[in-house]
């Protein structure tokens, strides 16, 4: 399939979810779809990927491990991010952590990095803007999470500690997407980064 169909595909799924979710009478329909949305997301850059496909692929795993594997230190210990618990519409857990929070990292750390390898800097400079860029789209996302009963933060008070967290977990991830010379110019990685921050975005207001 086509870079331009996956993101028309992508595109048309963030627009009916946006609109979707912004309705109060089918909120409670759209928000459960959550989990497939990212999963259809992840798989939009998989099969849009243009180069190294088996690296790539070996990345996603990497990041989902870690990914997983922080979240079950933070929701279990507190030690990571703040004291805070999962909902119910984030799909299927284990030990209390979507599972499709371990592909959101992936996901996350793609889009981001697309859109600043644009701009051709320096890989070290890419590692840290990249990441830079994902605490912002959290901090986007976070008061959204929260109302959409993605997750919970224990005071219902978001601290600065999570984004000081995922600032650093987010750069450990950008590092090793650069030294495994995975960053390319990717129309639909660079669109689906757009997209999702305009949408929760529009949630947020």
């Amino acid at each position: 399939m086509s870079e331009r169909w996956i993101r028309v595909i992508l595109l048309i799924l963030y627009l009916v979810g946006a609109v979707g979710m912004l309705l109060p009478s089918t909120r409670g329909w759209f928000v459960k779809l959550s989990a497939l949305n990212l999963f259809i997301s992840f798989l939009g850059l998989i099969f849009s990927r243009k180069s190294k496909q088996l690296s790539f692929i070996a990345f996603l795993g990497i990041a989902f491990v870690i990914g997983v594997a922080v979240e079950l230190i933070g929701v279990h210990t507190s030690y990571l991010f703040g004291s805070y618990f999962y909902g119910n519409n984030l799909g299927i857990k284990w030990y209390g952590i979507p599972l499709i929070i371990g592909a959101n990292w992936g996901i996350m750390v793609v889009t981001s990095a697309a859109v600043v390898h644009r701009f051709e800097l320096n890989k070290h400079v890419e590692a840290i803007v990249a990441a830079l860029l994902m605490v912002l789209f959290d901090y986007i996302l976070e008061p959204v999470a929260m109302k959409l009963d993605y997750w919970h933060w224990s005071n219902g008070v978001i601290p600065v500690y999570n984004f000081v967290c995922w600032l650093v977990v987010s750069y450990v991830l950008q590092h090793i997407y650069q030294r495994m010379k995975l960053p390319e110019v990717n129309k639909v990685a660079e669109s689906l980064f757009l997209m999702m921050f305009i949408f929760f975005t529009l949630l947020m207001l």
